[in-house]
């Protein structure tokens, strides 16, 4: 029997690639896991058990005592006997990754590392085996799972209509003109949407205004909305959220398909709804996207976040705050802690809040750098030097 010896780290990639690769996928696969790794196994084994793989498990005694890893290595070469071995190295600590080199060079296990920013197996062997490029795509569906999470519906990948990207380049290259004819938009379409209408009314002083005029009749030539009199009258209930500020997500995601192959995106996603399978608790990615085995998570936002909350003399913290710590929380959880995270917010935000995301490894496209947001994902999401 093909067999694999994996150990569990909280990457999840390095052992999924090969597994899951057409040359490469075993029959078998063994992993190796210490107790602080049991959940991390589960997800991984369910992932596994799905693709059609017998996955067993060698809990280790003590992960701290090379003497205690190597013996129970030993012992778990006397189990295979008959069958052709192999052990893939990338995960563990480092004393786990030393043992079981040792081992496997003792045994006559092959033996190989997988480098995830070029998908490739890099052998250990004698014959001088060159490195072997694996053709697995992994998807967000087993990226996710291998951390505990399910997709709640098969995943979405719009495509901006020709007007709807004519009306949202508009949007990001005119950021200072238009932020205050934004803010009214997006509380028109959630009074519409707080009555559960698709029509809502403007008042005098917003039918005087010439910027929030211009702006609804540029979301009407999309076929978003339609002006009548004193009425907004949204097409749908989709449209109303496009409104509100959904045609942010929309660009963002059209910006993501279009840089696709220039940072060798294997899968990508916009309003995802994740489920921890443990608890049930449900989460919303705005945007999330796979490159080169790391999982890059974005939110958008359009509304005010860069002010304090509250009123009188009981301000807190900008929403920004609350925003920037689920985010880091979500790609911590969700993905691993590899995962990087972005906020492109159509404001700008002040200098705490912006301290406040490098402190929390949160990448921040706001205002005006919103245009260059090609640019500013494919400096983002290249593979780490």
């Amino acid at each position: 029997m093909n067999t694999h010896i994996c150990l569990v780290s909280q990457q999840a990639a390095a052992n999924l690639l090969p597994a899951l690769d057409a040359a490469l996928k075993p029959q078998k696969i063994i992993l190796v896991v210490t107790k602080k790794m049991q959940q991390q196994a589960a997800h991984l084994e369910a992932v596994l058990k799905e693709s059609g793989i017998k996955v067993e498990q060698l809990q280790l005694h003590n992960e701290h005592n090379y003497d205690q890893i190597a013996n129970q290595l030993g012992d778990l070469d006397e189990r295979l006997r008959g069958d052709s071995v192999t052990l893939n190295i990338t995960g563990g600590t480092k004393l786990m990754s030393v043992a079981a080199q040792l081992a496997a060079e003792a045994l006559g296990w092959a033996m190989f590392y997988v480098d995830a920013d070029t998908d490739q197996a890099i052998w250990f062997s004698h014959d001088e085996r060159p490195p072997q490029k694996l053709q697995e795509q992994l998807r967000l569906r087993h990226y996710l799972r291998s951390y505990g999470f399910a997709l709640a519906d098969k995943p979405q990948r719009p495509q901006a209509s020709a007007a709807q990207k004519a009306l949202t380049q508009n949007l990001v290259t005119q950021v200072g003109s238009l932020e205050d004819a934004i803010t009214t938009l997006n509380a028109l379409a959630q009074e519409a949407e707080n009555r559960r209408s698709l029509s809502v009314a403007l008042n005098a002083w917003q039918l005087d205004s010439r910027s929030l005029d211009v702006l609804l009749r540029d979301f009407e030539q999309a076929g978003a909305l339609t002006l009548k009199g004193d009425h907004v009258h949204f097409a749908s209930e989709a449209s109303r959220d496009f409104v509100k500020g959904g045609w942010l997500e929309l660009h963002a995601i059209d910006v993501v398909h279009q840089i696709t192959g220039a940072l060798a995106i294997r899968d990508k996603a916009a309003n995802l709804e994740v489920i921890d399978v443990a608890s049930g608790t449900r989460n919303e990615l705005d945007i999330a996207f796979l490159a080169h085995n790391r999982l890059f998570v974005i939110e958008c936002k359009t509304a005010r976040i860069d002010r304090p909350q509250g009123g009188d003399d009981r301000l807190s913290a900008p929403k920004a705050n609350d925003t920037l710590f689920k985010l880091s929380d979500n790609c911590r959880r969700i993905g691993g802690l590899g995962t990087r995270g972005m906020l492109v917010s159509y404001r700008k935000l002040r200098e705490p809040e912006l301290k406040l995301a490098r402190a929390l490894g949160i990448t921040v496209v706001a205002g005006a750098d919103i245009a260059r947001l090609p640019e500013k994902l494919k400096h983002w999401a290249q593979p780490a030097a």
